[in-house]
């Protein structure tokens, strides 16, 4: 038999395919390679889209109580300043003007929120512009702690604020991410809006001590 190399009977025909056996493995390497490369792809791509949705969902947990603690501030704030004007310590025209505004803040709604708490800010800033009239209301019966109370609720406010709108800055940059915005990463929570409001405090307050 041509090519049989052996005794007489022993060399036979190779089975049919026999010879692209050992060829077959080197075929198919290159195509489980760039599986393997694919299913790694899309892994990292979970994860990194997993890892973004996480803090997005960190960044709006981190807004909703810092305007929780906004929120807090702002009512903290209207509530001394209307427990003042009703005290007996400032005098009637400043009185009205002061519980007016703390009111007004109190009650307002939502879309008028910020126009209400700057126009009590403003209203602060009118009745204690001046240190004398701190000076008095230190002097009148209870007036100490009041005041102590207001300077610590006027300070307060702004710095809430900042961290409100810090936090909304950032979750506001992630969502405008390409990624975020195309696989939607969001989902239907609103787009954060920063707390625009006028809580500049009265200068003869802010630099006086005051109580926790």
């Amino acid at each position: 038999m041509p090519g049989c190399a052996g005794p007489p009977g022993r060399c036979r025909n190779p089975p049919v395919g026999e010879e692209g056996r050992a060829g077959a493995p080197v075929a198919f390497r290159p195509v489980i390679e760039t599986l393997i490369w694919i299913a790694v792809g899309l892994v990292a791509i979970g994860l990194y889209l997993s890892w973004t949705a996480g803090r997005l969902d960190r960044l709006h947990a981190r807004i909703d109580a810092a305007r929780a603690a906004l929120d807090a501030q702002l009512l903290r704030r209207a509530s001394v300043a209307q427990e003042l004007a009703t005290s007996g310590v400032l005098d009637p025209a400043a009185s009205i003007v002061l519980y007016e505004a703390a009111h007004a803040a109190r009650q307002a709604e939502e879309e008028q929120r910020e126009v209400a708490e700057s126009e009590l800010s403003q209203a602060l800033r009118a009745v204690f512009g001046e240190p004398e009239q701190v000076e008095a209301v230190r002097e009148a019966p209870g007036g100490e702690e009041a005041a102590g109370e207001l300077a610590a609720a006027v300070r307060r406010v702004p710095m809430a604020r900042r961290f409100h709108n810090d936090a909304v800055r950032a979750a506001r940059a992630l969502r405008r991410h390409r990624t975020v915005r195309w696989f939607r990463l969001a989902g239907h929570a609103p787009f954060p809006l920063a707390f625009e409001m006028d809580d500049e405090p009265p200068t003869a307050l802010a630099d006086r001590p005051g109580s926790g």
